[in-house]
């Protein structure tokens, strides 16, 4: 959503509306993750009343859906892409080859037996 949206972007790489849109998510889920693990503490505190339990459930499915940690997707650094991205190098699979061919990771080499 565009009042989430930054100003400036502190973006490197491959620049579109998904990533974009990923962006912000990621910002908007960091503002609030504090707020939303004391307001699920709450809720599954029974020695609390029910009360104050089913207030803290209402204020946590009131709140946005970009501060919830599922609209979060990885996504390549390099292109954008969502799909087939390798968690430990933040890389789509095609984009992780080619670096990898090229030796721009370190400690990444062909595999060869």
């Amino acid at each position: 959503m565009s009042m989430f949206r930054a100003k400036k972007l502190d973006i490197t790489g491959y620049v579109n509306i998904r990533v974009i849109r990923d962006h912000t998510k990621r910002k908007v889920f960091e503002q609030h993750e504090a707020e939303r693990q004391a307001l699920r503490y709450v809720i599954r505190n029974t020695t609390l009343p029910a009360r104050a339990r089913a207030e803290a459930q209402l204020q946590l499915t009131q709140m946005h859906a970009y501060t919830r940690p599922t609209q979060i997707r990885n996504r390549c650094t390099i292109s954008g892409e969502g799909r087939g991205v390798l968690r430990a190098f933040k890389m789509s699979r095609y984009n992780f080859r080619l670096q990898a061919m090229a030796g721009e990771i370190p400690g990444v080499k062909r595999a060869s037996w």
